[in-house]
Order: C-alpha cells, then sequence, then structure tokens
C-alpha cells in the first residue's frame, strides 16, 4: 500500500518502456493505461509528475535516422524533434482522463544552483495545486556532457528532492533489484526491500540492458541514494504491461528502497548542516518568538540585513542580541531585504514594484538552531 500512502509521486518512464522497440514508434495503449492511473490518483488527492525519456528515440523514428550512428549536434537535434512530438502525445493522453500535462526541461545546472532550483520547485509546486501534470525530461538539446544528469533516474531522484515527494516509481524493464545480473545469472536472488543501502547493494547492480535506454541498475542504485536522503521512498518496478500503477497497488512484485525521514524533516536536516550561510537577518523579540512557536518569518519582524546573498540562499536568523535562533532559504536578495524589512506584507508590491512571497523565509524553509530564547 505504498501509493496508498504516499501524497505527492514522481513517475519515471524510461525509453525502453515507452517506445516498442519492434515498431519504433510510441506505445499509445500503454500511454493511455498510465494516464489513467494518474487520473485516478489525482481524483484521489495526489499530486503526480512524470519524468519521462523518449524524446530522441521519438525523433530518429520520425525522421527515420539510426540513433546509434548520430553525432551528438545529431542526437540534440533529434531531441528537438522528439520532445515536440512526446510532450503531444502525453497531454492528448492525459486529456482522454480530463487532465491537462504542462512540459518541464531541465539540466543539472538546474539542481545545483539555488535560484533556478528555486524557480523550477515553484512552478512544479503550482502546477501540482493546480492539477496539471508536470512532463519533465533533461535538456537534451542544450545539454553538454559535463552538465547532463546521464540517465533520467537520477534526473527523477532530483526532481523528486526539488518537489518534496514522498514517494518515487521507477518504471523499468526489470521487476526490481537482483542480488546479480538475473539474464545473465540464474542462481541471482530477488530483492524486496532495501532497507539501508550498502556497498553489498551497490556491488548487486548491473548494466543497461535496453536497446533504447542508457540507465541500468547501477543508475537506479544511485536514484534511490539521492531520494531516500530526501526523505522520498523508491520502488522499482516492471512498468513493461499496462496500468503500472495499478498494478502496483494491486501487490506487483518491486524493490522497495525505504526512506527514514519525512521529505520535510530531511529538507531541514539539509539546510541546518549542509549549507554555508550567505547573510544574516537581524529580528526583534516578536518574530523571534513568533519562529520558536513554528511560524513563518515576516518582514515586519526584520530589524536588520547584513551581508550579500541571492533569493535562495540560506541566512542564519539572529536575535537583537546576536544569538543565532534559526537558518533558513530567503525568499528575497539581500538588497530587497533590506528595502521591505520592519514593512507589512501587504506593502510589499508597491516597495519593491513586482508580486513577492508574504514571507522573507516559510517555515518550510527554515529550521530552528535555538529551542528557547
Amino acid at each position: 500500500m505504498i501509493i496508498e500512502s504516499a501524497e505527492r509521486i514522481v513517475i519515471k518512464v524510461g525509453s525502453a518502456i515507452l517506445v516498442d522497440s519492434q515498431k519504433n514508434g510510441l506505445r499509445q495503449e500503454w500511454l493511455a493505461s498510465l494516464s489513467e492511473d494518474i487520473a485516478q490518483l489525482v481524483k484521489r488527492g495526489k499530486e503526480v509528475a512524470v519524468v519521462t525519456s523518449g524524446a530522441v528515440a521519438l525523433g530518429c523514428e520520425y525522421k527515420g535516422m539510426d540513433r546509434s550512428k548520430l553525432k551528438i549536434e545529431e542526437k540534440q537535434a533529434m531531441a528537438s524533434v522528439g520532445q515536440a512530438l512526446l510532450i503531444h502525445h502525453y497531454r492528448k493522453s492525459l486529456l482522454q482522463f480530463e487532465m491537462d500535462a504542462s512540459q518541464i526541461l531541465l539540466t543539472l545546472d538546474d539542481s545545483e544552483d539555488r535560484r533556478r532550483y528555486l524557480n523550477a520547485r515553484n512552478t512544479m509546486q503550482t502546477l501540482l495545486k493546480m492539477r496539471i501534470v508536470p512532463i519533465i525530461n533533461e535538456n537534451d538539446t542544450v545539454a553538454t556532457d559535463e552538465m547532463r544528469f546521464g540517465d533520467n533516474d537520477r534526473l527523477a531522484a532530483r526532481v523528486a528532492q526539488m518537489m518534496g515527494a514522498d514517494l518515487l516509481v521507477l518504471l523499468s524493464d526489470i521487476d526490481g533489484l537482483y542480488t546479480a545480473n538475473p539474464h545473465k545469472d540464474p542462481s541471482a536472488h530477488f530483492v524486496s526491500e532495501v532497507k539501508t543501502i550498502t556497498q553489498d547493494i551497490e556491488q548487486m547492480a548491473g548494466g543497461s540492458i535496453s536497446n533504447f535506454g542508457t540507465g541500468g541498475m547501477i543508475s537506479k542504485i544511485a536514484a534511490a541514494k539521492i531520494a531516500v536522503a530526501g526523505g522520498c521512498h523508491m520502488v522499482i518496478l516492471k512498468g513493461h504491461d499496462n496500468h503500472p500503477l495499478r498494478r502496483l497497488e494491486e501487490g506487483e512484485r518491486h524493490t522497495h528502497f525505504f526512506a527514514d525521514r519525512s521529505p520535510l524533516k530531511a529538507r531541514k536536516h539539509w539546510i541546518r548542516t549542509s549549507i554555508k550561510p550567505h547573510g544574516t537577518i537581524i529580528v526583534d523579540d516578536g518574530a523571534a518568538r513568533a519562529l520558536l512557536n513554528g511560524n513563518s518569518l515576516l518582514a515586519v519582524g526584520v530589524k536588520g540585513v547584513k551581508g550579500d546573498f541571492d533569493r535562495g540562499d540560506v541566512v542564519t536568523v539572529v536575535d537583537g542580541h546576536g544569538k543565532e535562533i534559526a537558518r533558513g532559504l530567503i525568499a528575497y536578495s539581500s538588497q530587497d531585504a533590506g528595502r521591505i524589512m520592519g514593512k507589512n506584507s501587504d506593502d510589499i508590491e508597491s516597495i519593491l514594484g513586482y508580486i513577492g512571497r508574504m514571507e522573507l523565509i516559510h517555515r518550510d524553509d527554515l529550521v530552528l538552531t535555538e529551542p528557547s530564547l
């Protein structure tokens, strides 16, 4: 019942699942069944995003080109052609079930740069609130070897982190993790649960066996490490048959990688321990008490701004005596924060000339470092 307990779900669809290896065309009936599964989950109040491969394969099929013989610039061109086809098919399929889709293309830089990370995260979360399914792919038309995620397994894990998802489902051409490659070793045993990703688990991974896909079990283990570190459970499920998500709910065999904390707790742990602060926000006693009671930081409670930081950077929050009480991801640059400090949230638009966030630091982006005043 892992889907039943999840609220925000990321589904990863590989080329080997989406594209017919014999006919070199998109598997329309399968995509319709996945779309129906997604629509049913959304009707139950769940939020769903899809990370998909297949653009290059569809582009090559459309233009009659052999993917194995493409130069890098030709592959990027076919990704551009195929991406238009890919999003068209997803949107057309989801519309059958009264769902709409949007397109998001990402590069590795988008997950590493704080401002672009936040922009992508906010866009995806807004789409989910609007009951629009984000269809996400790596931006192969501009990505270089240095910028690439390398495969969409890891991209899906990064997306799950960005979104604060609590479940990532990798639809694969294999039903889960084995102690060895079952296509080469008949004595390989199936592994149904992974509570901790140890060195032994990593050594079980083999190579890719797909004609279309670039990721094998190695990339799936790497994705699992990213996902569970972000508080997100991950499942590897054989996805070739119709209605893969329904089949998962009905108990079809899969490997479950367990996260030991929630996405929010993982995010706050990351803020507390992993990032060097770029500036300091000084707050009055009322704001300090509000933070300790679990509230967001509003501009009206800010007495001073120190340092040079951008939107999305980590800053420390100190009281009037200079004692650190919290750290968080700031929603404004140091320049804008200085202009709105001490002001009511309703006045931010008139001061800055644009509609920003009501909170200087939202409580979900803030972690207390001082338990009491």
